[in-house]
């Protein structure tokens, strides 16, 4: 059986493609009793990720400037981002100078890196220096901008925009918290969209590293125009006419199939 968090973001997953999920059609999707599905309801609409009604729960709908948590985004659609990771993991070779945004699908991204020599990566993100420092080869330099700190755990403002001016990188690995094709890769977070801009500039490619429940979201500041990105990794659930519109607007469009949950057989975690 699933672990609590992987439970959960299936549900959310559900959620998201559906608008609403009832409690009989979720025990049978994940296995597991009843109370087991109430009790994730209620994590989950403690956490404001759903409005937990009689019999199952709805879909929230974000206002433009709604900014979830680091911990709240990272049981959301967790195979669909360990997929996304890999493959954009496979566009880093040693001895490159990349930066890497904050974001739950950048924070994934890294665990890859973390096995890459003689890497050079600039972030803003708080959990990504932080596996890089843990876990990554003993080769690999990493500069943790300074700056204000945002509910996701990005560090942004003046001070990190300030630390990014005289830097020069090959690639620059951006999650989004939305994408549209009029809007291009927003954020609801004007000083975060204003840091990441600062990283546009000082890259030589943008690779985007977006999952599919962020097409048609549109987050109160945009930060590049679909056509900048070098590259979009996304996962298969993108709708096919997203997927037109994206591959006419990015320069390549990668497209994923969500990774199989490796942990299926771990026991039940029954706690909230």
């Amino acid at each position: 059986m699933m672990l609590a968090a992987q439970r959960r973001g299936r549900i959310l997953s559900e959620l998201s493609r559906d608008g609403t999920v009832r409690v009989t059609d979720l025990v049978e999707l994940l296995g597991v009793s009843d109370m087991t599905v109430r009790r994730d309801l209620v994590a989950l609409h403690r956490d404001g990720l759903l409005e937990k009604v009689h019999g199952g729960a709805l879909a929230v709908a974000e206002p433009s400037s709604s900014e979830p948590g680091f911990e709240a985004k990272s049981v959301q659609r967790r195979r669909e981002k360990e997929a996304i990771a890999r493959a954009a993991a496979e566009l880093v070779h040693p001895g490159m100078a990349i930066a890497v945004s904050a974001g739950t699908t950048t924070h994934a991204l890294t665990e890859h890196l973390a096995h890459i020599s003689n890497l050079t990566v600039v972030t803003n993100s708080v959990w990504v220096a932080d596996v890089l420092h843990r876990t990554g080869d003993s080769t690999t330099s990493v500069l943790l901008t300074g700056g204000l700190r945002t509910p996701s755990d990005a560090l942004v403002g003046p001070v990190a925009v300030s630390s990014l001016r005289s830097l020069h990188v090959d690639a620059f690995f951006m999650g989004v918290h939305g994408m549209d094709v009029r809007a291009g890769f927003s954020t609801p977070n004007l000083l975060e969209s204003e840091t990441n801009r600062a990283m546009i500039e000082r890259s030589r490619r943008l690779i985007v590293c977006a999952d599919s429940s962020k097409w048609g979201v549109v987050g109160l500041s945009s930060m590049a125009g679909l056509s900048e990105a070098a590259v979009l990794v996304t996962d298969s659930g993108l709708p096919a006419q997203a997927s037109g519109a994206l591959a006419d607007h990015v320069g390549e469009l990668v497209v994923v199939d969500p990774i199989d949950d490796e942990d299926d057989d771990l026991d039940d975690v029954e706690d909230a």
